[in-house]
């Protein structure tokens, strides 16, 4: 036995090295607390509706409350993968998950839509400092030539993910209440906190990193700024907001700082965006990044408009809803593993072009499927196509990703490629809101003019005026709803009940008719990463002449010295 052999098997029971931990009990532990953060994403998505009614919130509102976590948490990842090389992988993981873990207590007993956006961002937080420690670890105990099965694995946690969300959300909003979806986290929560320290080896790179604060402030201003205009650009009618502050201003300082961002980012000598370092000279990391983003807008941003067309539209129930996104998911989940072994054999750049194409193709079908008489098993088509697609994208991309990236980069990396999917997830929602609001600020008043000829004379301007004026509050969308319109009242009770049923008319014909262009961005979006593709490197494992790696150091205890160990 080797001396750094023997000395890492004294190493105390709760500090494993890279060479004697299992690395796939390791991967299990890391895809527990990343199976939770993307299960709030997809459980949340499934109880929009529920939770418009419960908290007495608009569509902006409830816009606010999911990219409220998505800024958080795409504005501070790489902060979270700097502060992982500097105090350990491992530790930042057990952060990240207490963290999480008490947010979503204060989501499950949120009263209001403050109180939700409060906890919301507090989650961001945590999922932040969690989910870049999740590839830098794999990336440290697994060689190269398994490192995309592993991370094959890791994908199909996105495709679990999103089984599990529609399915156990729909569960706990019809049995229970949409609360649970939260408290749902917190048992997840505390067996991965106990694996953490019980089996994730406690990796140093021997490397302090300074903090570039400056550019956290910059970077999240410029996407907060950004963010605002797009959510609240419909109340404002894309206007004036209050004195010499409007909708446009906002959008345009978004844009400057992000921009003043990437400027401020060559000065800094350890930068948050690490632009001075050699990341961006390996081609196919860049294209990664960039094709992360547009998956990450198509992925988000079709569920909105969705799941509301499922449950305010459709009538459907939670859980019949969130089994009918669910042939996605399923997918999406067996595919992946698949495709990261094809990626291993063959290189990326096919798979993922063949990936994105089927992606755009099954969210593009979900448009002639929208309509007032689509059951479940009208969605099943375009939802296997995209999942399918979706599969095909994730482990590829990830391994592509990664694959020539040395350990000193592997938090910065992996930070980067995290937050171009939250920036992509943030950015496709806050679109898809924007767009989706346009439409139906133009398609309510539209179908109320039509349908006005059937009501007494004296009350038909007032009820066109009703649907005009929605947006200016804020359109009310949950289901029983009527988008929010003021409708006249003090009626003979027959009027009323004409009005009534006018105004449902109005509802579920205008929200059709807004959701078809909302669902098309994505799809455009997605077609878009299809064309992208082509500037890959083909890279093939037989070909590969990558250096070797710079190994880990395992963290020992205070009375023996640090041993270098390579990766198992």
């Amino acid at each position: 036995m080797s001396t750094a052999d023997a000395k890492a098997s004294t190493a105390s029971p709760n500090t494993a090295s890279p060479r004697t931990a299992n690395p796939w009990l390791v991967l299990l532990v890391l895809c527990l607390g990343f199976f939770m953060i993307m299960l709030d994403t997809t459980i949340v998505n499934i109880a929009v509706p529920a939770m418009l009614d419960g908290l007495s919130a608009s569509l902006d509102q409830i816009v606010w409350v999911v990219n409220s976590y998505l800024l958080a948490y795409a504005a501070l990842l790489i902060t979270g993968g700097r502060l992982g090389d500097r105090y350990g992988p491992r530790n930042l993981f057990a952060i990240g998950l207490v963290l999480f873990t008490l947010a979503s207590v204060g989501c499950g007993l949120a009263q209001n839509s403050a109180q939700m956006i409060t906890a919301r961002v507090i989650q961001g937080v945590g999922g932040a400092l969690l989910t870049p420690q999740t590839l830098v670890i794999i990336t440290m105990i697994f060689p190269k030539e398994r490192r995309g099965a592993a991370l094959g694995v890791w994908g199909s946690i996105i495709g679990l993910s999103t089984v599990a969300g529609p399915t156990v959300g729909g569960l706990l909003v019809n049995n229970a209440s949409w609360r649970w979806i939260f408290f749902v986290n917190v048992p997840i929560g505390l067996i991965a906190l106990i694996g953490t320290f019980r089996i994730v080896p406690d990796l140093r790179l021997g490397r302090s990193h300074g903090m570039d604060m400056v550019g956290v402030a910059l970077v999240t201003a410029g996407l907060f700024a950004l963010v605002y205009g797009l959510i609240e650009g419909q109340r404002y009618d894309w206007g004036t907001i209050a004195g010499p502050i409007s909708i446009p201003l906002v959008l345009g300082v978004g844009v400057v700082l992000l921009v003043a961002f990437v400027l401020w980012e060559r000065r800094p000598a350890e930068p948050l965006l690490p632009l001075s370092l050699s990341l961006f000279r390996h081609r196919n990391y860049s294209i990664m990044l960039w094709l992360q983003t547009l998956i990450a807008f198509g992925m988000l941003g079709v569920f909105l408009p969705l799941v509301l067309v499922l449950q305010s539209v459709l009538g459907m129930s939670a859980l019949r809803a969130g089994l009918t996104i669910a042939p996605l998911s399923v997918a999406a989940m067996v595919v992946a593993p698949l495709a990261g072994g094809l990626a291993d054999r063959f290189g990326a750049k096919y798979i993922l072009m063949a990936g994105t194409s089927l992606f755009a193709l099954g969210i593009g079908l979900l448009v002639p499927v929208i309509e007032l008489d689509a059951t479940v098993a009208s969605f099943a088509i375009p939802m296997v196509v995209a999942g399918i697609g979706l599969g095909m994208c994730l482990a590829p991309l990830a391994a592509e990703a990664m694959r020539e990236i040395p350990p000193l980069q592997a938090g910065a990396a992996s930070g980067m490629l995290n937050t171009t999917r939250q920036i992509g997830g943030l950015i496709g929602t806050a679109v898809v809101g924007a767009v989706l609001q346009n439409r139906l600020a133009v398609a309510f008043t539209d179908q109320a003019r039509e349908r006005v000829a059937a009501l007494p004379a004296d009350v038909q301007q007032r009820f066109v005026d009703g649907f005009a004026n929605a947006n200016s509050s804020g359109f009310q969308v949950a289901p029983g709803q009527t988008g929010g319109a003021q409708l006249p009242s003090g009626l003979p009770a027959d009027v009323q009940a004409a009005v009534q049923q006018a105004a449902h008319d109005v509802f579920v014909n205008g929200f059709v008719a807004a959701a078809r262009p909302s669902v098309l961005v994505p799809a455009a979006v997605v077609a878009l990463a299809t064309v992208s593709c082509v500037a890959i490197v083909p890279r093939r494992r037989a070909t590969d002449t990558a250096q070797p790696a710079e190994q880990p150091v395992a963290k020992r205890p205070a009375a023996e010295p640090t041993v270098a160990a390579g990766p198992a």
